[in-house]
């Protein structure tokens, strides 16, 4: 099954969804909803290869906290955890502070609080 139609698939089912846009959240512009699969990365490629290092805002459900970053290789400065709510990626809570992780993100991971 390719990614698209997985992802159409659980969203039938009402799963919890991360809204991630190259633009603005607010009016919308270059946004998708992603279904939440808790502890799966959602890898940029394929049919999202688009958005790959492009992310500029998301919107995380609530009682989920999810690691903006590159799954095959998290370090220190690669990575920024997001509760829920809605993130500007130019200022985001960091290892060291507020930091712009805007275009940074190849990939994100959830899980539930």
């Amino acid at each position: 099954m390719n990614l698209v139609l997985f992802l159409t698939y659980i969203a039938i089912f009402q799963s919890p969804t991360v809204e991630v846009c190259t633009g603005s959240i607010n009016p919308q512009n270059g946004c998708v909803t992603i279904p939440v699969v808790s502890e799966q990365c959602v890898d940029f490629t394929g049919g999202l290869t688009f958005l790959d290092k492009q992310v500029s805002n998301a919107e995380i459900p609530d009682g989920f906290v999810c690691v903006a970053t590159d799954c095959k290789s998290v370090t220190q400065g690669d990575s920024v955890v997001l509760n829920g709510g809605t993130w500007n990626f130019f200022n985001v809570p960091g290892a060291n502070g507020q930091t712009n992780f805007n275009d940074m993100t190849s990939s994100f991971i959830c899980s539930a609080l």
